[in-house]
């Protein structure tokens, strides 16, 4: 295993977990929830980057990082490119790993089992955008916290209903000048984003209306 399709990686991340986290979101979903706001993650065949670039940006990072947040896309859709990188992050640093999954805890068991001390807090369950959202840290309350060591028990303060501040973004903007949020933005966020910056003479286009459009 050399390579990995990645979607970006950045530091610092301040919406998802503990302190100024390396943010880590790779490429590709084959679970593909009705409503993601991600969809810009979901096409497996883009970001394909040697591994050692991946380790070469976590090296940079890792001292000065309070943990590290994987994301998607899908992460278990590469499941020896994500252990991969979580050994290396544990060979440059002692802190913290929490991973999204789509998949249920029973689906990501045997490798998290097979993978044994590489992550200490995993979320696990689809987005349903049928179901409410009123849990910290998640999308839909369908979905679970399991924290795996005594590292992942700092996660335990997620495991509440949301207030106002857990809905804040991190703001990024790219070399090619697309912003981009890292964060669980509350249900309708983006689409009040939208109407506000319409109304101010702008133009947005965002990932879902892209996908949209490639779907006409």
């Amino acid at each position: 295993m050399s390579n990995v399709h990645l979607s970006r990686i950045h530091f610092p991340v301040t919406t998802l977990g503990p302190g100024r986290r390396v943010g880590i979101w790779l490429q590709g979903c084959s679970i593909r929830c009705p409503g993601c706001i991600s969809v810009d993650t979901w096409d497996a065949s883009l970001g394909d980057v040697a591994l050692a670039r991946v380790f070469e940006t976590i090296d940079r990072h890792a001292t000065s990082a309070d943990g590290l947040t994987v994301s998607g896309g899908e992460p278990f859709d590469q499941p020896e490119a994500l252990s991969a990188i979580l050994r290396h992050w544990r060979s440059r640093s002692g802190t913290s790993v929490l991973v999204f999954t789509g998949h249920e805890y029973e689906r990501v068991e045997p490798w998290l089992k097979s993978n044994p001390g590489l992550v200490d807090a995993v979320m696990t369950g689809p987005f349903r955008s049928d179901l409410p959202q009123t849990l910290a840290l998640r999308g839909s309350d369908n979905q679970h916290l399991h924290l795996l060591s005594p590292l992942g028990a700092a996660f335990a303060e997620w495991d509440r209903p949301g207030v106002a501040a857990d809905r804040r973004l991190d703001v990024m903007i790219d070399d090619g000048g697309d912003a981009w949020f890292a964060g669980i933005p509350a249900r309708g966020d983006l689409a009040r984003l939208r109407r506000v910056l319409t109304a101010a003479g702008h133009s947005l286009q965002t990932s879902d209306m892209v996908e949209a459009g490639r779907r006409l």
